[in-house]
């Protein structure tokens, strides 16, 4: 798609703009403080209990635990006594003693040594944990200290043992996670063996190199670990050349006697070759002296340097791993992305959904006819803005029916111009309802499921939606065989759900299982959607204010108009004040920290309170099982300017417990570090959401200040109560307010060229039948464009009829027909003609009975039939004869899906009940009650849910007099309103029309 341009554009390439460099800045040591010291205490007396006092209690009060000598078989079967049981237990705790003891010996190395990854011990699991955990708080005081707590490395690893997945399948698969855990655990010892192994390589092979410049790989400084975008930004002065350093040496044996497969994955003591043009002194330049590099390290690049020609002439298959979004960091597991994504789809494979399809087919991309990228390109946020603005638009309208607000305001919405137009359009075009539907019923099928088998939902981290239509979550830590019809994926931390599989899901009465799930972009054909609710801390977004905001937006309007949530509470702060009118039940503005420090403060204590009480560990235990009730929705914070130092560290401390209890922070930054950020991002002004350390390099999903203006104004001149003439009382009625549309000349000189039934079986009067092979298609655009008298962007269009996707040769082709069907009139002014802004628009000689119903209705009550009660009744009793049935009631199966997202379903039969009510009174007024019912039956037919016209069919039939007619009039009331009972207007109106109506619903019950 084509870039977004901003002021900041021209700079990108610059140090400034890229992901800053972190590297070679001393990590930033607080002071420390007297609870620090009292932390460190308790430690050193914890592991002094469980490493020293263990044995000793265990040697001195219980003894030896085992036989003095070998069992004979009477040991069998002597009796068991609790001297016995005692033997056992003291031996289960030996070994769990030196188990701890060899964790704490592998950390304490590990801290100590300040290289590598501490190496596992096999199935020590918590027991190591527990060893880190200590020593870091020993350290804490130390300057090690900083290497020793536990990372973001921990939270995607599983504490069962690692897992080792294939390069191959690690490439196929989406990830957030580096996938990295099958080196880890060897990295220590490798880089223990370096010293030995560079001494027994041969010397010499500098010179041969010329100029050549190396870069060894940092061990880990605290949370910060070296990666080749970091190298690449630091030496090249942009981290997106990392794909040239990774080239020049993939497949190249390491001094750890390993290889570099994938960008992603590369381990301190590493050396890396650079290109000629790298700059920076922490650089290697053989055959110099470099005085202040050691002998041992220009032994281990001089060894390199031999394995170069090796790389030039086998290029394995790892190169793969060096595509876009490989940019994760060292050893010590960092979150990365090593270029694992779901294949791509083949003709085999099942179509796209719609809204993924348009971005790729040649019509989207050929040109957007100016509507808006970044909505084209947002399937799931178009789908969610869509839905809602169709809910808000009917919800208007049966405000206005019952009177409520605005008179007759909201019969006929306002038509959108200008960027409301084009916004609408572009949510029209880009879309994709099905995407979301499979979406939601995939999550929530997997959560029926897993309650049925009595399991606990998983922490997701992530979703990615493949262009194939797959779904691929990825797991914090491994949960097991997933339910059928899921699949693991690359490892036992993915779960994969084929589209095909997906498509077969029913709706299940179960919790939202992952509501926090929002869009950030698309890598390749794969959209990623984060789980900000289980985020264990914070996550910061760097950027200009402008590109932030836009992302804040996004992820706002998403949030709120999802379909793949129930309930949710969305806090924004320093942005998006006028974000509400999008979801007023889910969104709430705050004015600055010191109200959402309060605000969160209060809910934090609340939540954990209640997950205590409940006896849950975290709010995903209250989405299943029997407890799914409670629901424990999500809130979200979304703090758009950077907090002060001190807010900081208090919204950090907020924060820590954060993932488990349901709360989610996404936060802006300046460019600075962030305390508590488990994940960082920065938004660049050509649009691409980068997170080195986390792998990624994202189109990123943005929306813009005009157009979030413009889906604000699309929902304001929706809400009655707030658009134009909502709050004028009955008087706002008046006037071009309740004007259609679209009028026509319903005198004998107005009889149109061309003429279509739509309210009933479809029909064409004045035009030729056209071929049989395209005849669906044609009178389906007809349909379309008689319904939008204000025009059709050619792109809505397309969309429309070919929800899958289609060429622009087909579709201008398409148009070409349409146009030759239609004709001219007299004058030669074709009857299909494009308006100055590009849409399609039909001219006044081809009409609708639709168009004419509304025109009649119009001058029956706002125009001459004000004036003459005779017309009047004309009117309205030829606008209720047009009324056949419900709008196109003949049309095949499997077209006409875009009237999903049309309010026309609303406004007919609405349209119907007013006309049906004015005729009523009309009769009414001069006692003819049975033309009045005759009036009232005729629009029940069409509008059988409108209470109103069961109301005034109740007064016209007391009217005839006849009680026997008014009881069989009450009891066929009563029948229709089944399980839910009668309305209470209803039952109060019977009350007063007919006493003992209720004796006669006894009696039938």
């Amino acid at each position: 798609m084509p870039r977004r341009r901003t002021s900041s554009s021209a700079s990108s390439t610059a140090p400034s703009a890229a992901p800053r460099n972190r590297t070679p800045q001393p990590v930033r040591v607080r002071r420390r403080s007297f609870g620090d010291f009292v932390k460190a205490f308790l430690a050193f007396v914890v592991l002094l209990v469980l490493v020293v006092g263990v044995p000793l209690a265990l040697a001195t009060q219980i003894g030896w635990p085992l036989p003095d000598g070998a069992p004979g078989l009477d040991w069998l079967q002597r009796e068991i006594t609790v001297k016995t049981f005692l033997n056992i237990l003291t031996v289960v705790v030996w070994f769990a003693w030196a188990q701890f003891t060899a964790c704490v010996l592998v950390e304490v190395k590990a801290a100590l040594s300040g290289v590598g990854v501490p190496g596992r011990v096999p199935g020590s699991g918590p027991s190591q944990l527990l060893a880190r955990q200590l020593v870091a708080a020993l350290l804490l005081v130390g300057a090690t200290a900083a290497s020793l707590t536990p990372g973001l490395s921990q939270l995607g690893q599983s504490m069962e043992g690692n897992q080792k997945p294939s390069v191959a399948a690690a490439q196929q698969t989406p990830g957030i996670f580096a996938q990295q855990q099958e080196q880890a655990a060897g990295t220590a010892s490798a880089l223990a063996e370096q010293a030995g192994q560079a001494a027994a390589r041969a010397d010499g092979g500098s010179a041969a190199h010329g100029d050549t410049k190396y870069y060894r790989i940092q061990p880990p400084e605290g949370r910060h670990h070296d990666s080749l975008w970091e190298i690449a930004d630091r030496h090249l002065g942009d981290g997106r050349r990392y794909k040239e350093i990774f080239e020049l040496n993939k497949d190249r044996v390491q001094p750890d006697g390993s290889k570099l497969s994938e960008a992603s994955l590369i381990r301190p003591g590493w050396i890396m070759e650079m290109p000629g043009d790298a700059r920076g002194g922490e650089l290697v330049e053989m055959p110099d002296e470099a005085p202040n590099v050691s002998e041992q390290v220009r032994q281990q690049i001089s060894d390199y340097a031999r394995t170069g020609d090796h790389a030039q002439g086998g290029g394995g298959s790892g190169a793969q791993g060096g595509g876009s979004g490989a940019h994760g960091g060292g050893d010590n597991a960092q979150v990365s992305l090593p270029e694992q994504r779901p294949a791509p789809a083949t003709p085999a494979t099942p179509a796209p959904s719609a809204g993924q399809e348009h971005a790729a087919t040649p019509a989207a991309a050929d040109h957007s006819f100016g509507l808006p990228e970044a909505l084209l390109t947002a399937p799931l946020l178009a789908a969610g803005l869509l839905g809602a603005l169709g809910r808000r638009r009917r919800q208007a309208l049966w405000q206005s029916a019952l009177g409520s607000v605005g008179g007759r305001r909201g019969m006929e919405p306002p038509t959108p111009t200008g960027d409301a137009q084009d916004v609408q359009d572009a949510l029209l075009v880009g879309a994709d309802p099905e995407g979301v539907r499979l979406l939601d019923r995939a999550l929530r099928g997997l959560a029926a499921a897993l309650t049925a088998e009595s399991r606990p939902l998983p922490v997701v981290y992530a979703a990615w939606m493949g262009g194939n239509g797959d779904l691929h979550l990825q797991l914090a830590q491994p949960a097991g065989k997933p339910p059928a019809p899921w699949q693991l994926g690359q490892d036992q931390t993915f779960w994969m759900l084929a589209r095909a599989d997906a498509e077969r899901y029913e709706d299940a009465d179960t919790a939202a299982p992952y509501p926090g799930l929002v869009s950030l972009g698309t890598m390749d054909d794969s959209r990623l959607l984060l789980n900000l609710e289980s985020v264990p801390g914070i996550v910061s977004l760097g950027g200009t204010e402008a590109d932030r905001t836009a992302v804040f937006a996004s992820v706002a309007a998403e949030l709120a108009t999802n379909g793949w949530s129930d309930r949710m509470t969305i806090t924004l702060v320093g942005f998006g004040e006028d974000l509400t009118p999008l979801a007023p039940n889910r969104i709430r503005h705050l004015d600055g920290f010191e109200d959402l420090f309060e605000t969160m403060s209060a809910e934090t204590r609340q939540r954990r309170g209640a997950l205590g009480a409940a006896g849950h560990d975290s709010v995903l235990t209250g989405r299943t099982g029997p407890a799914q009730h409670t629901r424990w929705a999500p809130h979200l914070v979304l703090l758009a300017t950077q907090p002060s130092d001190d807010d900081a560290l208090r919204l950090a401390e907020l924060a820590a417990d954060a993932g488990r209890l349901g709360i989610g922070y996404l936060v802006g930054t300046e460019g600075t570090d962030l305390p508590g950020a488990a994940w960082e991002m920065r938004i660049t002004g050509e649009g691409k959401l980068l997170a080195p350390l986390l792998g990624l390099e994202l189109e990123a999903q943005t929306l813009p200040a005009a157009q979030r203006r413009a889906v604000v104004e699309l929902f304001t001149d929706a809400d009655p109560e707030h658009g134009p003439g909502g709050s004028d009382g009955p008087g706002g009625a008046s006037g071009t307010a309740n004007t259609p549309p679209f009028l026509v000349d319903i005198s004998e000189q107005g009889r149109p060229a061309v003429y279509a039934r739509l309210v009933g079986s479809y029909e064409i009067i004045g035009l030729d039948a056209p071929d049989d092979d395209r005849s669906a298609l044609l009178h389906e655009a007809l349909a379309l464009l008689l319904l939008h008298r204000e025009g059709v962007h050619p792109r809505v269009l397309s969309s429309a009829l070919w929800p899958r996707g289609v060429t622009a040769d087909v579709r201008d082709a398409l148009l070409e027909r349409l146009r030759a069907w239609l004709g001219t009139d007299p004058d030669g002014t074709p009857r299909l003609a494009t308006d100055a802004t590009g849409r399609l628009t039909l001219a006044k000689s081809v009409v609708s009975d639709l168009d004419v119903l509304r025109s009649l209705y119009y001058e029956a009550t706002q125009g001459r039939g004000v004036g003459s009660r005779q017309v009047r009744g004309r009117l309205l009793t030829d606008a209720l004869v047009l009324v056949r049935g419900p709008l196109l009631a003949d049309r095949p199966e499997g077209r006409y899906r875009w009237l999903t997202h049309e309010i026309i379903d609303a406004q007919l039969p609405l349209l119907v009940a007013d006309t049906g009510l004015a005729l009523s009174e009309f009769h009414l007024e001069k006692d003819r009650a049975e033309k009045a019912i005759e009036a009232l039956n005729a629009a029940l037919r069409t509008a059988p849910a409108d209470e109103r016209l069961w109301h005034e069919l109740l007064r016209a039939t007391h009217a005839t007099g006849d009680p026997d007619r008014l009881r069989a009039l009450a009891a066929d009331l009563v029948g229709r309103s089944g399980a839910r009972g009668v309305p209470p207007r209803t039952e109060a109106l019977l009350d007063e029309l007919l006493p003992t109506w209720r004796d006669g619903v006894a009696a039938a019950g």
